[in-house]
């Protein structure tokens, strides 16, 4: 497969990379690092990293704004993107020809060429194997892209994906580039007091149900009182990891610019992708994400995972 992908690369001199809307750091960090890569070993190939900015992620690097009509004979790459309605900024059917590299549950064919590996860590982790399994090289700066990206999905290592091939593949990056991994770790993690503060309001309000569901409803009014953008409630769901008294827990948070309400979903046991999917969203088993139309879907939505909990519990009588 690797070698397939790097074929496609070679062949076209047009490359456009997109991923899914809504990013987070893995598949900014793979998007970007992808192109950097290429690039380096192409210069004379026209590669562009395309989709909505998001400001919080700049140390990622930027993205690109294409000026020109996009050549028919164009290849298209999508990262971290299982299903067609989620990729950002591109329409598929432009191109001549679609590679998909993703680590997602399978949800549907919408590439011409599918790289799925479910058991890899993050998407970064997988730029970096085609990097060793190719002739494509990875330069520090970019290593220390995708090094964050890979921390970031695995939350510090601690999800069950995190593998032994995980470690090496860090440890190799810190061992033949020196990237330095404190000053890595000071930027993902860097945030303002507001975020801080939103943290504090969040773990202050939360509802927890009897059956170990905690969630939240944000709403605009409360964004803004904040000074926060929509999307940081969702960013700080890995802060809540560890309470004891709740097995699943969300943040909803309404976004009125774009007329949705943005939901971010943990689980430590109840498998909450199926059921996102229902929703239109989607993810791994025990993290996911959707977008919601109105508070009323948000209810129905928490009534199914409290429920989906209730059944947990009922099956795993230790959880009590």
């Amino acid at each position: 497969m690797y070698k397939k992908i790097y074929s496609l690369i070679k062949k076209y001199k047009n490359i456009v990379i997109a991923r899914h809307i809504g990013p987070d750091p893995d598949c900014l960090a793979s998007q970007v690092a992808l192109r950097n890569i290429i690039k380096s070993k192409f210069p004379n190939k026209n590669v562009y990293a395309v989709g909505h900015s998001v400001s919080k992620f700049y140390h990622f690097g930027k993205l690109d704004k294409i000026r020109e009509e996009i050549p028919k004979d164009s290849l298209l790459i999508v990262v971290d993107t299982p299903d067609k309605g989620r990729v950002d900024g591109v329409n598929i059917s432009d191109f001549a020809y679609s590679i998909k590299i993703d680590h997602h549950p399978f949800i549907e064919k919408f590439c011409d060429l599918e790289f799925i590996d479910e058991q890899a860590s993050s998407v970064c982790q997988m730029i970096i194997d085609l990097c060793d399994n190719t002739s494509l090289r990875l330069s520090k700066a970019d290593a220390e892209i995708l090094f964050m990206g890979i921390v970031s999905d695995t939350n510090r290592f601690l999800y069950y994906y995190t593998s032994a091939h995980t470690f090496e593949i860090v440890a190799k990056l810190i061992r033949k580039l020196k990237i330095n991994t404190e000053e890595l770790y000071a930027k993902l993690y860097a945030r303002p007091l507001s975020e801080a503060r939103l943290q504090g309001y969040i773990g202050m309000n939360m509802i927890v149900t009897d059956n170990k569901l905690g969630y939240i409803k944000i709403s605009s009014e409360k964004i803004s009182e904040f000074g926060v953008d929509s999307a940081s409630a969702g960013n700080m769901i890995n802060e809540f990891n560890n309470i004891k008294e709740i097995i699943v827990w969300m943040t909803f948070s309404q976004d009125p610019k774009n007329n949705i309400i943005r939901g971010a979903i943990r689980s430590r046991g109840p498998i909450v992708n199926e059921i996102a999917s229902k929703y239109g969203g989607g993810g791994h088993k025990y993290a996911s994400g959707l977008r919601l139309e109105n508070w009323e879907q948000v209810d129905n939505f928490i009534v199914d995972l409290d429920n989906l909990c209730k059944k947990y519990i009922e099956n795993n009588p230790e959880v009590k």
